[in-house]
């Protein structure tokens, strides 16, 4: 069985893992991006980008290692992952630093709302990978609030900027699940009540 046959559950749990760890893979180059620049431009970013980094890197690689079990494999695609990311990295990090900090809130958010969703679904399905995700949640919802915390009020190019790359994150990750993410979103809410 691979992540295009089998129950409809196990489909979308292949998918779960393949797209988390194609983000993750994405985000490892953003952050290589953002400290090719950062390093000369906002040396006092680094600590924060490097650890952030490497965050990723665990993340990617405990998806990796849930996969095999799962019958998943890693997204075709990664090549677009890889090259996307570290242009929005380097992109966000000639802007500024405060660009910098709008990239890491609108990705983080994105993956957050994501990770919320897949969370719910797999709470009944899949315990290992619900406390997976749950660990890996944990870390990002604190890149979440440094960047938020470093930004204060958000200006109008700042939205600007969140909303674009939010709906690019977004494209990916459907584009990834072959529309699976939203359809398990919409199916969580509705078991829920909330859409």
């Amino acid at each position: 069985m691979s992540d295009q046959s089998g129950p409809p559950t196990e489909r979308t749990i292949a998918r779960i893992l393949k797209v988390n760890h194609a983000g993750e893979h994405g985000a490892i180059r953003i952050y290589t991006g953002q400290l090719r620049i950062a390093s000369l431009a906002a040396p006092d970013l680094v600590s924060f980008l490097t650890e952030t980094r490497d965050h990723e890197i665990r993340h990617a690689e405990a998806f990796r290692q849930a996969m095999p079990i799962r019958q998943a494999r890693p997204c075709r695609a990664m090549w677009i992952w890889g090259l996307g990311g570290y242009a929005l990295g380097m992109g966000t990090a000639l802007l500024g630093r405060r660009a910098i900090w709008v990239c890491t809130a609108a990705v983080e958010a994105t993956v957050h709302r994501h990770l919320d969703d897949q969370l719910r679904y797999l709470a009944h399905r899949d315990s290992e990978l619900h406390g997976i995700i749950a660990d890996i949640q944990a870390e990002e919802v604190q890149h979440l609030n440094t960047a938020l915390q470093a930004l204060g009020p958000a200006s109008r190019v700042d939205r600007i900027l969140a909303r674009s790359i939010s709906l690019l994150t977004e494209a990916v990750i459907w584009l990834s699940t072959n529309g699976d993410s939203r359809r398990m979103a919409h199916a969580i809410g509705a078991e829920d009540g909330f859409r």
